[in-house]
């Protein structure tokens, strides 16, 4: 009886305490600033914002900006005044576009902050912004909304009050400015999930999200879409898939998964208006076929590559797996094109392949020199399975004794697997006129402990014409942005490609669409920066100094340059 009575007096008391702390966090939730989806843009300038980047700063501010309103002159010159109030603050004012004009359609006065491009004006609209002038301040740490008003309303004192730890909800002030519109959003016509919808996912989204494929989910039908679809939005929003690292301003990749802006209303939009499956009579999704993905696409290769047999635990993070595979050949060999077809799609990320020679310590010269050149194969990426033929008479050159040195990155999903990727070599019947080679080109560092923006810069001089195939960043955890970029004999400088949202995820070489010709005496320049600050969600320890070194757990800063001699 006592043991029922204690047993009874507990059940109460734990009932007491459960319920006082329900109580608790409901009063706590209604007092605590609004929370908002996490967000990010290039700005005008090709650099890469995220709110939740911005760990490393106790608040960003943002102003709502129309180069059209003719008040904006004022608002700007105020909103700059108070950042120039706040620089010995760890607070970070910008200012975003949210008439949705894109880059290359706009010609902007000088202005002192940076302007966030919101060419789909999908982040304006999500924020509710109403006019040009408008500002928000956001907490990075909890993506929060802590005031929303005019740039001359509380907002100083809202942030002052939020730095002491003292702002309990969101304070809100009649907007100045000009009133925005969204003819997009405000039409009633939901976008249709057959004609639409459907469409991009085919052509940007199932090469991966399939089953047996990489992606974490497969999107095989509209009910798969819709469930997944808060996500999808989250991510489109935040720019983190597809993996959209690239500037669509500066060069041109099909292996950059662009979506532009139009593509982008749509799918956010259907997503906003349910996922509705719409009046089509049948699923473009369920009827996509993949069973073709372990054909050679040309036909039987010269030569099939067997590569070595790779263990993938159920859970975990594999390092990089370095493999020397040797060859048979007793004379040299042009190889004019290559496939790769995966042993385990679902967990191969990526793959790149070199030409080395029998006594070579491949992974070496990358720690001792700067620049190095370098027989580059071709490299595999998720998604649809192709084949990739080299320039008209240009190959890549086996000399006879060599091997292959074979990099993988594997990621898992859950349950343990074997992956034997095969690669098939194709032949020229006779040596072509142009060698396709790969400059490497990187410089050595110390990387500090908490640091947001660590630049590195290196340079190399071509004394020959090349012609430029490709281009290829990489870097580890670390890695934040990097760009490629040329200084042509007569002192004019050029940007050829740009990755400035950089992740250890997704590296592939980006294979240009047009190859771009560049005169002998060229220097080449790769221009980026590290991050190695809270900011950055990759990285394993910010307040660690990193060495320089090939395995992830130390940092490189290297531009892969893929060419040809054109004579």
């Amino acid at each position: 009886m006592r043991r029922e009575l204690f047993a009874a007096d507990l059940i109460r008391r734990l009932t007491f305490i459960l319920l006082s702390g329900i109580a608790l966090l409901c009063s706590s939730l209604q007092a605590a600033p609004t929370r908002v989806s996490d967000f990010a843009m290039l700005d005008y300038n090709g650099d890469f914002h995220q709110l939740s980047r911005y760990l490393h700063r106790d608040a960003l501010v943002l102003m709502s900006y129309d180069q059209s309103c003719a008040e904006m002159p004022q608002l700007v010159s105020e909103f700059a005044a108070l950042s120039e109030d706040w620089q010995a603050g760890d607070v970070t004012f910008l200012l975003v576009n949210s008439r949705g004009t894109a880059r290359d359609e706009i010609t902007l006065p000088e202005l002192p902050l940076p302007l966030l491009e919101d060419s789909a004006q999908l982040v304006s609209e999500m924020l509710n912004i109403s006019h040009a002038g408008e500002v928000l301040a956001f907490d990075p740490q909890r993506t929060t909304l802590l005031y929303r008003g005019s740039v001359d309303g509380d907002l100083e004192n809202t942030v002052a009050t939020f730095l002491e730890g003292e702002l309990d909800n969101t304070v809100s002030a009649p907007p100045r400015g000009c009133e925005l519109s969204y003819e997009h959003a405000d039409s009633d016509q939901v976008p249709d999930y057959t004609t639409e919808v459907a469409p991009i996912i085919i052509e940007k989204c199932a090469g991966c999200h399939r089953q047996d494929g990489v992606g974490p989910f497969a999107m095989d039908s509209h009910i798969m879409v819709m469930g997944w679809s808060p996500m999808i939005r989250e991510v489109l929003l935040n720019r983190r898939m597809p993996p959209i690292q690239v500037d669509p301003y500066i060069g041109h990749s099909r292996h950059a998964r662009y979506l532009d802006a139009e593509q982008m209303r749509t799918l956010v939009h259907w997503i906003d208006a349910g996922a509705p499956r719409g009046e089509g009579e049948t699923d473009p999704l369920e009827e996509l076929d993949y069973s073709g993905n372990g054909d050679w696409l040309l036909g039987e290769p010269d030569y099939i590559v067997e590569g070595p047999e790779i263990s993938i635990p159920a859970t975990g993070v594999m390092d990089y797996q370095f493999e020397i595979v040797e060859l048979p050949f007793t004379e040299d060999r042009w190889v004019k094109a290559v496939q790769y077809l995966a042993g385990d799609e679902s967990v191969l990320h990526h793959l790149m392949t070199y030409v080395v020679a029998p006594d070579e310590d491949f992974w070496g010269p990358e720690l001792s020199e700067e620049t190095v050149s370098r027989r580059f194969l071709e490299g595999y990426a998720p998604g649809m399975v192709e084949a990739v033929e080299f320039p008209e008479d240009t190959g890549v050159l086996i000399p006879a004794g060599h091997r292959l040195a074979m990099q993988f990155h594997y990621v898992t999903n859950g349950r343990s697997t074997v992956d034997q990727t095969r690669l098939g070599l194709y032949f020229h019947d006779t040596p072509p006129s142009h060698e396709k080679l790969t400059q490497v080109i990187g410089k050595q560092f110390t990387l500090p402990a908490n640091v947001n923006d660590f630049p590195l810069q290196a340079d190399y001089r071509f004394e020959d014409e090349v012609v430029i195939t490709g281009l290829r960043a990489h870097m580890h955890y670390r890695g934040k942005k990097m760009k490629f970029a040329v200084t042509l004999p007569d002192g004019e400088t050029r940007d050829l490609f740009s990755v400035p949202a950089y992740n250890y995820g997704w590296q592939p070489h980006y294979g240009l669409t047009e190859a771009i010709r560049l005169p002998a005496g060229t220097v080449a320049h790769v221009i980026g920066a590290l991050d190695n600050s809270s900011s950055n969600p990759t990285n394993p320890n910010p307040d660690t100094e990193v060495a320089f070194g090939v395995y992830s757990w130390e940092e490189m800063f290297t531009g892969y340059w893929t060419y040809y001699k054109p004579n």
